[in-house]
């Protein structure tokens, strides 16, 4: 099978394991702290790599054909509409410009949403709204984003940048130049992301404000080349989602420029070393970094750089930064706390809950919030609405964007107060003096938050009734771990924030928040099958219990190790497990009547099948045993050699991938199979990571794998390959070449064997 030769940009991840030159062994990286490997028998001295279809070692005939995220003969443009408002000294704000055709909906209500208030006493500033089409099933789906930008005219000035990210369904909103009837100031077009093209763009529209110039915008955005991003399942998006490998799925963009290649006629030279006589510069390379693809729009003959991420999750929109919205409540919480309120949905935690975990309870439960940045530009509010939304949702759960309004004002407030649950930024002061209109209030220059007064008190539910008759009934019970934080959020802040402290990146911060969305949807999962006896939130797999005692660890079938029994969330004791739910109680019965409860019911009916490929065992929750619990040797290889039967294939490896992340750490619970007394359960653990190592994600998970491990590794193999000579080469080498040390293979040189 050949391949191409491209210009490969490598992470700054270097080879663990690369073949030597005297005698093609496998040699491991000293530390997976100093460099990483790609696979017991991968080398990345070439850029060749094995087919996705020969993972799990059964090859096809034919290669599959990888899908584009955004195929060059697709109907979808980047860009809907271009509209084009100014503000008129006489009429207010009026709509210029709409390009290609004019857009439904109030024109006038539009020039207000694209101009904030206040604008003119800033230098510049931009908003972003919503525009909903109609209300069909996918609401998501039919929504379209329209962001506007303000800038005065005489201080628009080109500004570097990289360009930014352009997501699905969004509308750019350019809004206009003034003229003789007009203000000074001057409306730019969309947010930060795309400053630079917008910057151009205003610039030759104050020449010329004419819809060819409009035109001419429009057609260089939606020429914008996008049809080399491969497609990535749900499953490959997690994993890319919670990585930090720069060359996670590096493969798929590989593979997108050889079939395109290949459909040009471009000839294949792989087999020809490049001859520094006739270098040429190459027209496809693959991203520095997987996590975003760089593309560009050429304006007027200007190449201008856009990344735009690889993967992008429900409720995930426009360019904000979860770092800053953590640091703008924490640092005056940790200073100087201040308490709150009690109300059982918020302040999961006592008076002195974290002010970011009673955000997240009040959007979980879908209070109404209000961010106030008084004398702030209005997109510093807009991007704490948009931060808000993604920390709540965690890219897993729905229905915050559909309800937010990132800017709006006073003029608004009645249609504003006829939304449930609404997440709205303001820069009026006015609204911290009305707290019937919001729950809570997070005030952005002072960095505090203040709970409501006319706040609705949490009902009374069945759920907390069956918690204090657990408590009275003397059932409460005492474990190993502090009752100080029964929910774990207290450690979980700590650790955001040593995350943050030591620059872990914004990326790292996101996969922190999917994780523990995660944790509170298993958690509540749990909660409803130990008070209702079933849950909504869990589809029952083949050979389980609907009963939440359902034993776990037990096989259903004594012939089939894939048949193990358990689902679920896993606690260290049952104290552990009812201390939690009792403290989750009310925020969990508060969310079970909220939009994004039904719309997450929904999301797992439809995603079954793509996210869970491998019905039995439970991964999630078997994973969590070896991790949480002090098991058994015999219920510990049940799990090994239940997960060696049942993960074999490509999509069964990325499924088991999505719950040992690399920053939850990754295999290692795994490896710890390779020590077990029984050797059935070692070389069932060896066959397992051989097939993650293999694995163009899992490579990475096995450069990760510490030294020791590695070391039992190649041990157990040399074992079983000595016990096995029919299947031994004439040469009478191992699977891995030469009889090697494994000194040298641990510490990733070649030391000659002793004897």
């Amino acid at each position: 099978m050949s391949s191409l030769t491209l210009p490969y940009r490598p992470s700054d991840d270097t080879a663990a394991i690369s073949f030597s030159k005297t005698n093609g062994l496998p040699r491991l990286s000293p530390s997976p702290s100093f460099s990483h490997a790609r696979t017991p028998s991968d080398s990345r001295t070439s850029v060749r790599r094995p087919s996705v279809e020969h993972v799990a070692g059964v090859p096809t005939s034919k290669r599959r054909r990888y899908k584009s995220q955004y195929p060059r003969n697709s109907p979808e443009r980047h860009v809907e509409y271009i509209l084009v408002a100014s503000f008129h000294i006489d009429r207010g704000p009026i709509m210029e410009h709409q390009y290609p055709a004019p857009i439904s909906g109030d024109e006038s209500m539009l020039a207000e949403l694209m101009l904030p208030d206040q604008t003119h006493v800033r230098s510049q500033d931009w908003t972003i709204f919503f525009l909903h089409k109609d209300t069909s099933a996918d609401e998501d789906d039919d929504s379209m984003t329209g962001r506007t930008k303000k800038k005065k005219k005489k201080k628009a000035e080109r500004s570097p940048g990289d360009g930014g990210s352009d997501t699905p369904d969004e509308e750019n909103d350019e809004p206009s130049e003034e003229d003789g009837e007009s203000s000074d100031e001057e409306e730019g077009g969309e947010g930060p992301p795309e400053t630079p093209l917008l910057l151009l763009a205003l610039e030759d529209y104050f020449k010329n404000p004419y819809p060819e110039t409009l035109a001419s915008l429009y057609n260089a955005v939606n020429d914008m080349d996008l049809s080399l991003m491969p497609k990535l399942s749900l499953l490959e998006r997690q994993i890319l989602q919670s990585s930090n490998s720069k060359d996670m799925f590096i493969e798929k963009f590989e593979q997108m420029v050889q079939q395109r290649m290949a459909d040009e006629g471009t000839p294949n030279d792989l087999d020809s070393p490049p001859s520094p006589k006739r270098p040429a510069p190459p027209r496809y390379t693959l991203p520095r970094d997987t996590h975003e693809y760089e593309s560009r729009v050429v304006y007027s003959d200007i190449p201008i750089p856009v990344k735009v991420p690889t993967v992008i999750w429900p409720e995930i929109v426009g360019d904000f930064s979860l770092i800053k919205l953590i640091q703008t409540f924490s640092i005056p919480h940790t200073t100087t706390p201040q308490p709150f309120p009690i109300h059982p949905h918020l302040t999961t935690s006592g008076i002195y809950t974290h002010p970011i975990i009673v955000l997240v309870n009040a959007m979980l439960t879908q209070k109404r919030v209000i961010f106030l940045g008084h004398n702030r530009p209005s997109g510093e509010v807009a991007e704490a609405v948009l931060a808000a939304c993604a920390i709540a949702s965690g890219g897993i759960l729905r229905g915050f964007t559909r309800h937010a309004f990132p800017y709006t004002d006073l003029t608004k407030i009645d249609d504003l107060l006829k939304v449930p649950g609404f997440i709205a930024g303001v820069t009026n002061p006015t609204f911290a003096n009305h707290p019937e209109w919001w729950d809570l209030l997070c005030d952005l220059p002072t960095g505090r938050m203040k709970i409501s007064s006319h706040i609705e008190p949490a009902p009374v539910t069945e759920g907390l009734l069956y918690f204090q008759q657990q408590t009275a009934g003397g059932h409460h019970h005492h474990g190993s771990n502090s009752q100080s934080d029964p929910t774990g959020d207290n450690l979980f802040i700590e650790d955001v924030q040593r995350s943050i402290t030591n620059r872990y990146g914004e990326n790292a911060i996101r996969a922190k928040w999917r994780a523990y969305i995660t944790k509170f949807a298993r958690v509540a999962a749990a909660f409803e099958e130990t008070v209702y006896g079933a849950s909504n939130l869990y589809i029952i797999g083949p050979n389980e219990e609907l009963s939440p005692e359902s034993p776990s660890g037990l096989q259903a079938d004594p012939l089939d190790p894939t048949t193990l029994r358990g689902h679920g969330y896993v606690w260290p004791d049952e104290g552990s497990k009812q201390r939690e739910l009792m403290a989750s109680v009310s925020r969990i019965e508060g969310w079970r009547t909220t939009r994004s409860y039904y719309s997450f019911i929904q999301d797992i009916a439809a995603m079954y099948y793509p996210a869970r490929p491998i019905q039995k065992p439970d991964l999630h929750h078997h994973h969590d045993r070896l991790r949480a619990l002090k098991l058994s040797p015999q219920e510990a290889g049940a799990i090994y050699v239940s997960f060696a039967h049942a993960v074999k294939d490509y999509a069964g490896i990325c499924q088991l991938l999505t719950v040992t992340p690399e920053n939850q750490a990754g295999l290692f619970y795994l490896s710890m199979g390779m020590f077990h007394p029984d050797h059935v359960v070692r070389e069932a653990t060896v066959d397992l990571l051989e097939r993650i190592a293999a694995h163009p994600a899992g490579r990475h998970f096995w450069s990760q794998l510490n030294r020791f491990a590695k070391l039992a590794f190649f041990r157990i193999k040399r074992e079983r390959d000595a016990q096995s000579p029919v299947s031994l080469p004439e040469t009478g080498t191992t699977g891995f070449g030469e009889p090697q040390s494994l000194v040298g293979v641990a510490m990733g040189g070649s030391m000659p064997r002793a004897i």
